[in-house]
């Protein structure tokens, strides 16, 4: 058995990074952007007013008073130019007149026809935008991956499409003659399967592209069959089937040259990894816990890579344990747990129960509490390191 460490190190190593596509604006939500764009113009791309009110020029102060010349609205500039004793009715995002070096809020001006008298007491900033206060242009947004606030900062730069990593296509095969989809009528010998949703799920909102294949069978013809089925996936994901059973054959499969097989680690000792007639594929454990912390921990930073993520594996935080526990065995243990947040350091308390049968407790779990290999027992209070799930 390898290291959890050195089983994602050969998982990275299969997963190369996929190549840009040119992705509209609209579109790019969530989408990594893997080049900078740059700004096309400045924003503001003019002095503009940060307040509804009157333009001047100067430093004018109480019972100063103003002609009102002319009127500046968002998209509608005044074209004159402001003197001494002269005012602009001025509207917020509006372009500053030529001349004008302050904007008199609305509430410190008393209109009279067509003058403006100061009151007492007015304010005394400028509340005028400079050009580029937000950003110049050149200035660029570095790759990441895109969220609602960056389109907006994009589209503020007149950038209308992005370069973005095509998605990644997982195709995922769920094996065994004991598994029926949801919605049939299973005999009393059978299970639903439940595995391939969440990993669907997982891989989509990491940015990828899940594909649902038809259940593999127990036999090689079937599996053959469903592995036919993949084409064109970037990446083949089974579950279950890699085991040492005699009904365990994706291990088996013909075109497999393995990178790994078993891990020490619990959930999920079974984990398989290589290339299926050069294509990258992970076998996952059967059992639903074990299929889904694996996938958190090796199929997301497959994604992840694929993409073109700088930094692709789980990064682990701390917390404050707060029950005592004992030392740990020869595989490092991934124990489900509950978060409690606190003023500082979070409070970690793995469940009672770990069977990686029990998707409700999974279900409850928000970390995984990491305990290394021959960890020595630790105590309330002591900080241990987790993932968040």
């Amino acid at each position: 058995m390898i290291s959890v460490e050195e089983a994602l190190a050969r998982c990275l190593a299969l997963a190369s990074r996929l190549p840009p596509q040119a992705v509209p604006l609209a579109e790019a939500a969530g989408r990594w952007m893997c080049a900078p764009a740059v700004a096309t113009r400045d924003q503001p791309p003019f002095p503009a007013s940060a307040m509804d009110g009157y333009a001047v020029a100067g430093n004018p102060g109480p019972d100063d008073n103003f002609l009102v010349i002319g009127e500046a609205g968002a998209g509608h500039a005044f074209e004159g130019q402001v003197g001494p004793g002269q005012a602009v009715r001025i509207f917020t995002g509006a372009p500053v007149p030529q001349g004008a070096t302050r904007v008199i809020i609305q509430e410190d001006v008393v209109r009279l026809d067509d003058r403006i008298l100061l009151k007492e007491g007015l304010d005394t900033a400028s509340h005028i935008r400079p050009a580029g206060q937000d950003f110049r242009s050149g200035d660029s947004l570095s790759p990441r991956r895109l969220r609602a606030n960056d389109l907006a900062l994009l589209a503020a730069m007149n950038v209308p499409s992005v370069q973005a990593t095509r998605k990644p296509v997982v195709a995922i095969i769920a094996t065994g003659d004991e598994l029926v989809m949801p919605g049939e009528d299973p005999r009393p010998d059978q299970i639903i399967a439940s595995n391939s949703f969440a990993l669907k799920a997982m891989v989509e909102a990491e940015g990828g592209h899940a594909r649902l294949l038809p259940i593999a069978r127990d036999n090689a013809e079937e599996l053959a069959t469903v592995l036919g089925l993949a084409e064109g996936a970037d990446l083949i994901v089974t579950i279950g089937g890699a085991s040492v059973g005699d009904h365990d054959l994706v291990g088996k499969t013909a075109g497999l040259e393995h990178a790994f097989w078993k891990i020490a680690m619990r959930p999920g000792k079974p984990l398989m990894a290589g290339r299926l007639n050069g294509v990258p594929m992970l076998g996952l454990p059967g059992n639903p816990v074990s299929a889904i912390v694996c996938g958190h921990l090796f199929l997301l930073p497959m994604v992840r890579a694929m993409l073109g993520q700088p930094a692709p594996a789980p990064q682990a935080r701390k917390a404050r344990l707060a029950v005592d526990l004992p030392s740990n065995g020869p595989r490092a243990h991934y124990m489900r747990a509950r978060l409690t947040p606190t003023d500082g350091m979070p409070e970690i308390a793995p469940f009672d129960r770990q069977d990686s049968a029990l998707l409700s407790i999974l279900g409850q779990a928000d970390a995984l509490l990491i305990r290394p290999i021959e960890a020595p027992a630790c105590r309330a209070g002591d900080t241990v390191s987790y993932l968040p799930l």
